[in-house]
């Protein structure tokens, strides 16, 4: 289980406030969604413990966070937690001394599935091949948790699927996977609840299976959340 209890960061540059409550169960694979600046990255991050907060707490399996939390969370994000000046069989090394589940076989596999060069430095990578090299790297450790921060962007439809497929596919029952991402439509088969932000704060927690008996859908209740204007052209013909 990740809890955030009345967790609180501020930002003193734009005068922004992110502030929350939120408990993410076991089994669960939930959508973190909203307009850029509306807080997803910033949550992701304090639930990986990466950045300070003012108040409150994170817990994890029931207690505050610790060293040993690291090795229970997997953080991918679009920005890259991989070292650019060396190859992926230097990453591999280094995760075999620093993580305990990391799954040597497994990383190779994806490697080769996705025509990821072994010998070359990371930052001679094309933008699409880092974004799949970052989720081989979280995906490979093994981690109970998965936090994922857009981490799709630069890679093309097939690959997102094959990812979500391969994660959520062999997901345990007491596994979690929390992604916060723009491409809405293409995840909300794969999830089984969705928060939607917006200036900081979660304005709505769906239950996707509700959703669909309902006839919704997450694009919907999105357009919804942001005041989303439905046709543009009007401003062009008026």
């Amino acid at each position: 289980m990740i809890y955030f209890k009345t967790v609180m960061k501020t930002y003193k540059k734009n005068s922004m406030r992110i502030y929350f409550n939120l408990e993410i169960k076991p089994g669960e694979v939930v959508g973190i969604i909203g307009e850029n600046g509306s807080g997803k990255s910033t949550l992701m991050k304090i639930g990986a413990n990466l950045i300070n907060y003012d108040k409150g707490c994170v817990f994890i399996d029931g207690e505050p966070f610790t060293e040993k939390a690291y090795e229970k969370l997997s953080f991918i994000s679009e920005q890259g937690s991989y070292f650019p000046f060396l190859t992926s069989k230097d990453h591999e090394e280094f995760f075999q001394v620093n993580f305990e589940n990391f799954d040597k076989s497994l990383y190779n596999k994806l490697l080769d599935y996705f025509d990821i060069p072994k010998n070359k430095k990371i930052s001679t990578f094309s933008k699409g091949q880092k974004a799949k090299f970052e989720v081989v790297c979280g995906y490979s450790k093994k981690a109970k948790y998965i936090l994922m921060d857009e981490p799709f962007l630069g890679t093309d439809v097939r690959t997102r699927s094959d990812f979500l497929k391969l994660m959520i596919g062999s997901m345990n029952n007491d596994d979690i996977i929390v992604i916060a991402t723009h491409f809405t439509d293409e995840i909300e088969n794969f999830l089984t609840r969705a928060i939607l932000m917006k200036d900081g704060d979660i304005i709505k927690d769906i239950d996707i299976e509700k959703l669909r008996e309902d006839g919704g859908t997450l694009v919907e209740e999105l357009k919804k959340a942001s005041d989303y204007k439905e046709d543009i052209l009007d401003i062009i013909e008026n």
